[in-house]
């Protein structure tokens, strides 16, 4: 069948948080640049992205009970 809604969002938002990991390093080892803008570009899409996901998963987990 696949992955579900709800492993997927848990991927995305613990991919987010890695990049969000790896721009707090960056900054702190080269200040701001165009790599660190692209980790906080990455990381908010991915953190959005699993939030996303999971709302819909329960939403649909919901719908489905009613």
């Amino acid at each position: 069948m696949g992955q579900t809604l709800l492993s997927r969002g848990i991927f995305f938002s613990i991919l987010g948080v890695f990049f969000v990991f790896l721009a707090i390093e960056d900054v702190n080892t080269n200040q701001f640049g165009f790599f660190t803008y692209l980790l906080i570009l990455l990381a908010t899409m991915d953190i959005g992205t699993g939030i996303r996901l999971m709302f819909t998963h329960f939403k649909l987990k919901n719908s489905q009970k009613h």
